[in-house]
């Protein structure tokens, strides 16, 4: 099977063209608390939402503040010049107050214009004890209740725990693909990576464990990186735009690992299941891993995995990315920063727009970052 198609990092409908000719429904999905297995066991094809390619949003920055993210701002403009044209709605959580204000947007807009759509925010609490637990389920609860109205089908545990197992899959084979970076000289580089885990965005679940299963069956036959000059871990902001990391890779850099949410922590672990909790299991999963730093009771484990990854992958150097007017990382690296030293891994911080118009001044800085590591 060709697993070309990992690498084309473009929005790609086709996959949802194909499976709405199937007489079924697909949804845009913002944040990642969002439990992709609801919508599959419901016969609905999910798709993350991305800001891949926007180089300018007048249509965003007129309808949000200038002080929103400019990643929240290419998501309303993506919707909103036809780029999902093929979705039947959009489904949220609260994941942060910028992406949020897109799709109340973008929901404001399509109703204005009569388009039908269907749209649906649950809230992920800010905090992992049993009360939280308990008002998640319940959302998830009334998320299930309308997607169910919505697409005609009914959910069971039997469904979902399919589902569940689909999903468990596609986390097995990523933890795989991130196997390979541990490699003195991997096959592959976090560029190639981030856009393996970006192409879950463009394809059926199906769809996606084939490829993948053909690129690891193949990973053998890939000449090795040998001319990296520094071992990289990259964090931070909502990030879908390979060409960041291709920026610093050319100075020599290699990201062996990452800690983005649109990288490789929505795929960190399988989840478990209590087959007499199916729906609580789904929950418990997604409320407890540790995907940013908008839960408030997870910074100092947040900080831990990052610096035990340092250790388990031979980092040499932390690239800490932040969105400009990003609530989520905009202080992080205050508290990280110390343990990082603590292990003698030094951290550059760059702030960053959505579209990359200063790759020069990155450039320049990634080289001089890497130059001191040498050093």
């Amino acid at each position: 099977m060709d697993y070309q198609k990992l690498f084309e990092s473009e929005i790609s409908g086709e996959s949802v063209k194909a499976w709405k000719a199937q007489g079924k429904k697909a949804l845009g999905v913002i944040c990642c608390h969002v439990p992709a297995e609801l919508f599959y066991a419901l016969d609905i094809m999910p798709v993350r939402l991305r800001a891949t390619g926007v180089t300018e949003s007048p249509d965003g920055d007129a309808w949000m503040s200038t002080f929103s993210c400019s990643f929240a701002r290419g998501l309303l403009q993506n919707w909103m010049t036809g780029k999902y044209a093929d979705l039947d709605g959009i489904v949220t959580s609260d994941g942060c107050m910028m992406s949020a204000r897109a799709f109340d947007n973008a929901e404001y807009v399509s109703k204005k214009a009569k388009e039908n759509k269907f749209f649906f925010q649950i809230g992920a609490p800010r905090m992992t004890g049993d009360i939280e637990l308990d008002y998640y389920i319940n959302e998830l609860k009334d998320l299930i209740e309308a997607l169910e109205k919505f697409s005609g089908n009914k959910l069971t545990d039997e469904k979902l725990k399919a589902a569940i197992a689909k999903e468990n899959e596609v986390r097995e084979l990523i933890g795989k693909v991130n196997e390979l970076r541990k490699e003195k000289n991997p096959v592959i580089s976090g560029e190639d990576a981030l856009k393996i885990m970006l192409a879950s965005s463009n394809f059926t679940v199906d769809e996606y464990i084939e490829l993948l299963k053909a690129f690891l069956a193949d990973a053998k036959n890939r000449a090795p990186i040998t001319d990296a000059r520094a071992r990289l871990m990259i964090i931070g902001s909502a990030l879908d735009n390979p060409g960041y990391l291709k920026v610093i890779e050319e100075k020599g850099g290699l990201f062996v690992v990452d800690k983005l949410c649109y990288g490789s922590k929505p795929f960190q672990h399988v989840m478990e299941v209590d087959d007499k909790d199916v729906l609580g299991s789904v929950a418990k999963y997604y409320l407890t891993r540790i995907v940013c730093p908008r839960m408030m009771d997870c910074h100092v484990a947040l900080q831990k995995e990052i610096v035990d990854s340092c250790k388990e992958y031979g980092v040499d150097g932390v690239i800490y990315e932040k969105m400009q007017y990003c609530e989520c990382w905009g202080g992080e690296s205050l508290y990280l920063e110390p343990d990082l030293k603590a292990i003698g891994v030094p951290m550059l911080i760059v702030e960053r727009e959505e579209h990359l118009a200063n790759a020069g001044q990155l450039a320049i800085r990634a080289e001089a970052f890497i130059e001191m590591i040498e050093k």
